[in-house]
């Protein structure tokens, strides 16, 4: 597993060497390798399928535009998380913006009545409670410094194993299991107040 992390790799190093050297082909490697996980990570922002593809491609217009500039110092996989990620939030905020501008019409708001949501048990004080649950744990989140934010996604939201993170940040596996351990001590910090 560990030496097909590092095959992997190296493999990464050497089609993004020949992209940046003019061979536009050695980015289609890239892109057939990572595609499925990229658009993963961004369905957990984007819930429309079809959407996440499109932002997903986003993502990977704006890897090969900046590729250039990448200088190995975290593995590819790693600097294409963050891309992606960032496009995501840009989406929805970008989306957010655009919602708040649109008018309804009659049919459109009686199918907002219609929707579940409106019909919930949750009082709006579970709701706001909620929400900003959720604002706390994203700042929390977008807080930590850049390691340990990245150790955390990586585990927590992807899945990802000790191992496999540390071979994405190019550390010891006891190294990751710290920076994740004062990751979720620092988000627990934000949050107690809140479920006090």
């Amino acid at each position: 597993m560990i030496n097909q992390s590092r095959n992997s790799e190296q493999l990464d190093e050497e089609l993004v060497s020949r992209v940046q050297h003019g061979d536009k082909t050695a980015f289609d490697h890239l892109v057939i390798k990572y595609q499925h996980r990229i658009i993963q990570l961004v369905n957990r922002y984007v819930k429309d399928p079809s959407e996440a593809q499109d932002v997903a491609q986003d993502a990977f217009i704006k890897a090969y535009r900046a590729l250039d500039g990448f200088r190995g110092e975290a593995a590819f996989y790693t600097w294409l998380y963050r891309i992606a990620t960032n496009t995501a939030k840009n989406y929805l905020i970008s989306r957010t913006r655009r919602h708040s501008d649109y008018q309804y019409d009659i049919q459109e708001l009686e199918v907002i009545g219609n929707s579940p949501q409106l019909h919930s048990n949750d009082t709006p004080e579970q709701l706001l409670l909620s929400e900003e649950i959720m604002t706390t744990l994203n700042q929390a989140i977008e807080d930590l410094p850049e390691e340990m934010r990245v150790a955390f996604r990586l585990r927590e939201i992807e899945g990802r194993s000790y191992e496999e993170i540390a071979l994405a940040m190019k550390c010891p596996v006891g190294t990751i299991r710290s920076r994740l351990f004062r990751a979720r001590e620092a988000i627990d910090k934000q949050l107690t107040f809140l479920l006090d």
